[in-house]
């Protein structure tokens, strides 16, 4: 297994766990329960993003280029 593989394995675990997390934080019913999901949905947001910064880093992950102000545009002038 190749450190990217593994990296991106992790990533993939860590954003199924916020997924259920933020599931479990909409049905929880306790309030201390829910401040205590919230915590580790944090925790694991915090991660994710290290994570990606590593992937960015090793050149791993290559982000697509930032929307031009045609396209912010247009896709607000159709949700309106």
């Amino acid at each position: 297994m190749t450190e990217k593989v593994a990296l991106d394995d992790v990533l993939s675990c860590t954003n199924s766990t916020i997924t259920l997390l933020n599931y479990t934080i909409q049905q929880a019913n306790n309030k201390n329960f829910r401040d205590t999901i919230v915590q580790a949905r944090n925790t694991l947001e915090n991660l994710q993003w290290q994570i990606y910064l590593i992937n960015k880093e090793k050149g791993y992950y290559i982000p697509a280029a930032p929307a031009g102000q045609a396209d912010i545009d247009e896709v607000k002038n159709s949700i309106k």
